[in-house]
């Protein structure tokens, strides 16, 4: 059973920091891509950033470019997101998503939510200004 945990949120002011960890379990493949998205109240589910297991280069949504750095421990099977310069539009309960497609997937596929199959049940960051 594939699982995906997702810990590290919490509240923190204006211009703060958070790191953001996602640790799996029992995933069939040894490649994959993983993503983080988050869902504000009242919005839809947005893709935040996404990395290739392989090695391939971070991508990142734009208002995140900058801010935030997605980063993948193989070894540890843990997937992570340090947060920089938090906003309080930045609040949202943040998802770390994993899927193993038979084709290299565009840019615009790695973040979106659709793309992804397994999914972690989230975990909250608010950002206070």
């Amino acid at each position: 059973q594939v699982q995906l945990v997702e810990s590290g949120g919490g509240s923190v002011q204006a211009g703060g920091s958070l790191r953001l960890s996602c640790t799996t379990s029992g995933y069939p493949h040894t490649s994959y891509y993983m993503g983080w998205f988050r869902q504000a109240p009242g919005k839809e589910r947005e893709g935040v950033a996404s990395i290739y297991s392989g090695g391939d280069s971070a991508l990142y949504a734009g208002a995140m470019r900058g801010r935030f750095t997605i980063s993948l421990d193989n070894a540890n099977n843990t997937l992570y997101l340090h947060m920089n310069s938090l906003k309080p539009e930045d609040t949202a309960m943040y998802y770390c998503a994993a899927t193993s497609p038979v084709w290299a997937m565009s840019n615009t596929e790695r973040l979106r939510v659709n793309s992804y199959t397994y999914w972690g049940q989230g975990t909250q960051v608010t950002v206070a200004s």
